[in-house]
């Protein structure tokens, strides 16, 4: 089993100045600790889960990239890009970059997007959640196309482009996310073009695991194929006197085929915590083969 860390506060001791040496440090702590994503929010204002809109927040891909620059190992993916916020060829050309420069850690996560606040606050198009979906599936077809070798055109109830040219491509394709537990769509969409699924960490992850397989076997798609990651926070306690209880968990989605358990560390990734996950839990859990 595999974890990631997810960076989705940029409100730091020090204000705005101190933002840049804050995430280089956390994201060479992370990377050196064996840590095997690093992910941030793709967002414009702050999500309520973790403070006002006004709270600090920055853009996903930019973030990524200096990321990229600061880490040698980990993964590096948005979780997840809303599907309405880029037009799927700079969608495309904005991971293929990531890939480029980063050796080849780039992941694509994406959903069909939710924050109707921030949409509507910056101008972005908020369609019904039948179009969201729409454009999810087609963004999905047009970045694997975009991803081929063939260039030819692309055509769908959305997007017309004359010829998908991506020079350079990425050394490998980008492993594609396909963010949500929703039962009808996004798991179908998951069984059909996903090769990591991302369910949250509830009661009823079994029973979605299952519906998930479900639409594998209706799509043809080798159920085993797809990586099974959970989001979850990477609760330890402020001194890791909750280590028991996350490796407790840890084992317990192991059994249920979790791959990998990708979440925030409540309060910020400070270094003291980092360093017990990478001394006494990253050690355990990959264990768990």
């Amino acid at each position: 089993m595999e974890l990631g860390l997810q960076v989705p506060d940029f409100t730091v001791p020090g204000g705005t100045a101190a933002l840049g040496v804050e995430l280089a440090e956390t994201a060479r702590a992370a990377d050196d600790a064996g840590f095997a994503y690093l992910a941030v929010m793709d967002h414009f204002f702050q999500i309520p889960s973790v403070g006002p809109s006004d709270r600090a927040m920055l853009e996903a891909y930019t973030t990524l990239g200096y990321f990229a620059a600061h880490t040698q190992r980990a993964k590096l993916f948005t979780y997840v890009t809303g599907a309405i916020y880029r037009h799927p060829g700079l969608l495309a050309k904005a991971v293929t970059t990531l890939d480029v420069l980063s050796g080849g850690r780039a992941m694509l996560g994406i959903g069909a997007g939710w924050n109707e606040e921030e949409a509507r606050g910056l101008g972005f198009p908020f369609p019904s959640a039948s179009e969201r979906f729409e454009l999810l599936e087609e963004n999905l077809r047009y970045v694997r196309q975009m991803w081929d070798e063939d260039d030819k055109p692309f055509a769908s109830k959305h997007f017309t482009a004359e010829r998908l040219l991506n020079s350079p491509q990425p050394p490998h394709r980008p492993p594609i996310m396909v963010g949500g537990g929703g039962e009808k769509k996004t798991l179908r969409l998951v069984a059909k073009y996903g090769d990591f699924c991302n369910i949250g960490n509830g009661p009823d992850l079994e029973r979605k695991l299952g519906v998930l397989k479900r639409h594998c076997e209706t799509e043809g798609r080798d159920y085993a194929e797809i990586a099974k990651t959970v989001y979850h926070y990477l609760d330890i306690g402020p001194s890791g006197e909750k280590t028991g209880e996350f490796l407790a968990e840890a084992h317990r989605l192991h059994r249920l085929g979790v791959h990998a358990v990708i979440g925030p560390m409540p309060g910020g990734a400070d270094r003291s915590r980092i360093e017990i996950f990478a001394q006494d839990i990253i050690p355990a859990v990959k264990e768990l083969a």
